[in-house]
């Protein structure tokens, strides 16, 4: 049985780059979550999936939730990855209502992504554009850290990604290597 895979669907780069952060730093191989074959995905060991969040769900886990009966045995890790500052309230919503029945016992872990405004969708765009509007009404020390968050993604790019995310996933990583 071959050691890991990293299975991805990333829309605009960020989750990419942190799948291929983990393919360099663990030697797994990587793969985009629509090439996935699950005869292929079946012959690892460890699987981490790693998708974008967009509007409250998490990219990619259809794969998961499509083939979880057949993953049985593997070790099963997700990397989710948001615009958004981490918050424990928040990432306890997410998981709750993405994690449910056979899901719910796979580590979850978060990574900062990033908010490229010229590379999205007209529809993410506007969306996000009335979304700013929306919270810029509400006084800001009723702010939740995702509205701060997104609050503070005042140009038109910025980058937050960063490999110190990663230490969790790589340590959960580790410890599966010394449980053999």
């Amino acid at each position: 049985m071959k050691t890991g895979v990293i299975i991805y669907q990333s829309k605009y780069g960020a989750t990419q780059k942190y799948a291929d952060w983990l393919r360099e730093m663990t030697g797994f191989d990587c793969v985009k979550t629509q090439k996935a074959v699950l005869e292929e995905v079946t012959k690892y060991q460890t699987i981490i999936l790693c998708g974008g969040i967009y509007g409250s769900g998490i990219a990619g886990l259809k794969f998961l939730k499509k083939n979880i009966g057949r993953l049985r045995g593997r070790k099963i890790a997700i990397l989710c990855v948001g615009a958004s500052p981490y918050d424990k309230n928040a990432f306890e919503e997410l998981k709750k209502h993405n994690l449910k029945n056979e899901l719910e016992n796979i580590p979850l872990f978060y990574g900062r992504g990033q908010w490229k405004l010229n590379q999205m969708t007209f529809v993410d765009r506007t969306l996000c554009t009335m979304l700013k509007k929306s919270i810029a009404k509400k006084d800001p020390s009723t702010y939740e850290p995702w509205m701060a968050g997104l609050m503070s993604a005042v140009g038109p790019n910025e980058d937050w990604t960063d490999k110190k995310y990663l230490a969790p996933l790589l340590e959960y990583v580790k410890m599966l290597k010394c449980k053999k």
